[in-house]
């Protein structure tokens, strides 16, 4: 059985991270999976975060179907313009429209971060789990730009205010680009992806956001990509994801 602790920068790895490379499901999923009984590791059901395996020795199998490191797996990278009213997730719940009912294609992928029901624009789906990890991550730095629309118009005294970082939900956000574009419409580049985290911060300063569109990722931009309209990443774009 496969034991606990710190994981060695080769061989034995982390069985999320593994899931992950594997192509399976994002390393937060993954941690899901585990927890939820639906992982096994020779034989035996691992629900234990942490746990290490070794792909060259470890027989892992995730909802009763073998799982192993293919060396030539090719990823599957997609960007998608998600319209208002569909949902960021891999699972269906209620009635809601899913995001990967706009992909129709047999490999298995899922999306990278959330972009809220209510806001649209660029979505990355993917089954490179690590590519999940450094895209999701904020330690990691990468940038995700924006276009907000306001209900009335934006002061400066509020652009700078949001460029400087705000207290929402007891937690500062970090500093963030913001460059005005009309009365009622900025940009903003953030650096980190809280719940909501622009609407909030629009909310603090008594306006409220009417439009919300994401048009980076990045160095993946949305571009003339119509609203529910996919493509696969060209192979400069897949070139320039974080490594």
């Amino acid at each position: 059985m496969p034991t606990t602790g710190p994981e060695p920068d080769n061989g034995p790895m982390r069985l999320q991270k593994f899931l992950a490379k594997a192509g399976v499901c994002s390393r937060r999923a993954a941690e899901k999976l585990m927890v939820d009984g639906r992982v096994q590791v020779n034989g035996d059901t691992v629900t234990m975060l942490g746990t290490q395996v070794d792909p060259k020795t470890d027989k892992v199998v995730c909802d009763g179907k073998p799982v192993c490191l293919c060396q030539n797996k090719a990823f599957v990278y997609i960007a998608v313009n998600k319209p208002k009213g569909v949902v960021t997730s891999c699972a269906k719940k209620h009635n809601d429209r899913i995001i990967l009912e706009l992909v129709p294609i047999r490999e298995r992928i899922f999306p990278v971060g959330r972009l809220d029901k209510d806001s649209r624009g660029l979505v990355l789906l993917t089954n490179d789990g690590d590519l999940h990890n450094r895209l999701s991550h904020p330690s990691h730095n990468h940038e995700k730009e924006y276009l907000v629309t306001t209900g009335h118009p934006v002061k400066d005294a509020d652009l700078t205010a949001m460029a400087q970082g705000m207290v929402i939900q007891g937690q500062k956000t970090r500093k963030a680009r913001v460059r005005r574009i009309s009365e009622n419409m900025f940009s903003i580049v953030l650096k980190q992806g809280l719940n909501r985290q622009i609407r909030r911060m629009v909310g603090k300063t008594g306006n409220r956001v009417e439009e919300l569109i994401r048009i980076r990722m990045a160095n993946v931009t949305l571009g003339d990509l119509q609203p529910g309209a996919w493509r696969y990443l060209t192979p400069r774009e897949i070139a320039g994801l974080p490594q």
